[in-house]
């Protein structure tokens, strides 16, 4: 990032063509940095058709409990088993914070909201969905891999009215150990009673992204773009 963002979180940034109006900005997981996803972007034909930046910020590191204390990037604490449950708000509220300024700052540069979309894998996705939800003005869609919604007893309460018809994407695999399939269905299970256009599926892998929900994620964003 240049010197006038020099006060937003330290990110990898791929373009695909000069003066791109729409934009992903995409979270990591637990442990990992914001070159984990830059791979995918040449695999994605809807960034093809027209100029997208890629924006793929690194969390603060941390330590984190659940971990033995272990100091590594992470957008909140996990402070026990229960991941939906044993949350770290203080943690939580300052990654928001952090990932409001960048949608903020993308916005600045020309990108308008209804063309900027926020996506995020597992932590990452729990932070994009807790964040879009959250947006005034309301964003193009919010991408959700391998995650579940948090402070989910709040949300009537810190969701907003524009974010009603936000598209969401909410993907992941029937077989992974560290959030659980069922967390992440009970998420869009309570998102689709409160009104919202959830597109839910799944695969049978693990905690990770496959070929076909790569697939499923380039479909999704040309809808979103289109």
């Amino acid at each position: 990032m240049d010197s006038q963002s020099n006060q937003l979180l330290e990110c990898v940034v791929r373009e695909t063509g000069p003066e791109p109006r729409h934009a992903v900005v995409w979270l990591h997981g637990l442990g990992a940095d914001g070159n984990d996803f830059a791979p995918i972007v040449p695999h994605l034909q809807s960034a093809t058709r027209r100029p997208v930046r890629f924006v793929f910020p690194h969390a603060p590191v941390r330590p984190v409990t659940i971990n033995g204390g272990m100091p590594m990037r992470a957008w909140y604490d996990i402070l026990g088993m229960q991941i939906d449950r044993d949350q770290d708000r203080a943690g939580i509220h300052q990654s928001l914070a952090q990932v409001d300024a960048l949608l903020d700052d993308q916005i600045e540069r020309g990108v308008p909201a209804e063309q900027l979309i926020l996506a995020g894998f597992s932590q990452g996705g729990a932070i994009a969905l807790r964040a879009g939800l959250a947006r005034r003005p309301a964003l193009a869609g919010i991408m959700v891999l391998s995650a579940y919604l948090l402070e989910a007893e709040g949300l009537s309460d810190w969701s907003v009215s524009e974010a009603a018809q936000v598209p969401l994407f909410i993907g992941h695999g029937s077989r992974d150990p560290v959030v659980p399939a069922d967390l992440g269905r009970r998420s869009a299970d309570q998102l689709q009673a409160a009104g919202y256009p959830v597109e839910w599926q799944t695969w049978p892998m693990e905690h990770s992204v496959c070929p076909e929900e790569i697939v499923a994620i380039d479909q999704w964003l040309e809808r979103c773009w289109a």
